[in-house]
């Protein structure tokens, strides 16, 4: 608690500490800033991301994307605006989407996704439209008769979180063919059947009208036989 210098009036201000013991303080994280490499996410955000991205009917691997852009995987990273969290939610928005603590990574990721799901359906067949307006707020979009605002930091913004998401796509794809489709084998072929071999017969009719018929490998025994 405080007192504020102006008003007199005391204002309780909340402190957010990480859970981890690191002396290593949260640095705070602009949106867009790309110039970090990006870091893997822990299995429990990554399995986080998958779950509220299946719920929310929204691609996980763009969700991946936003969060690299925004905080390269940070739960308590800071943006010199003011957003927040894993998915760097501002303060307005987060409360327009329930989320009460912004540095808790469920409840983030939950309200990120929410508000991805949002702009998907306001910009439907335009995820560079839907990105935008994570970055610059559906209003700007609107003002700029349904485009990217032509601001150079929610252009930039576009363009990073679209050369992630294009290549997270791509990897996926190679993946998914390359596990689907087994090594073509050439089988040997069948061989044929050999075809039966009939022998030839010879027939004739003797002088009382008898028909008689023999192979002509009978005939030449017989021939042979004094």
């Amino acid at each position: 608690m405080r007192a504020d210098a102006r008003t007199g009036r005391l204002v309780r201000t909340i402190v957010v500490y990480p859970a981890s013991n690191s002396s290593k303080p949260v640095r705070p994280s602009a949106a867009g800033s790309g110039s970090r490499p990006t870091q893997q996410p822990e299995a429990t955000i990554s399995d986080l991301v998958e779950k509220t991205a299946r719920k929310y009917e929204i691609d996980p691997l763009l969700v991946h994307s936003v969060i690299q852009v925004e905080s390269n995987y940070n739960p308590y990273a800071l943006s010199p605006k003011g957003a927040q969290g894993l998915m760097q939610l501002m303060p307005g928005t987060a409360r327009r989407f329930g989320v009460q603590n912004t540095f808790d990574v469920e409840e983030n990721i939950e309200g990120g996704v929410k508000y991805l799901r949002f702009l998907t359906d306001l910009f439907p067949n335009d995820t560079r439209l839907a990105v935008a307006a994570y970055n610059a707020g559906e209003g700007a979009v609107w003002k700029y008769n349904n485009s990217i605002p032509p601001y150079r930091e929610t252009e930039q913004y576009v363009n990073k979180v679209g050369e992630r998401y294009g290549r997270a796509k791509r990897a996926a794809d190679h993946k998914r063919v390359t596990a689907v489709a087994p090594a073509e084998t050439t089988a040997p072929a069948p061989a044929a059947a050999a075809e039966p071999e009939y022998a030839h017969v010879e027939y004739f009719i003797d002088a009382n009208g008898r028909l008689h018929m023999q192979t002509a490998s009978a005939k030449q025994e017989g021939a042979r036989t004094p």
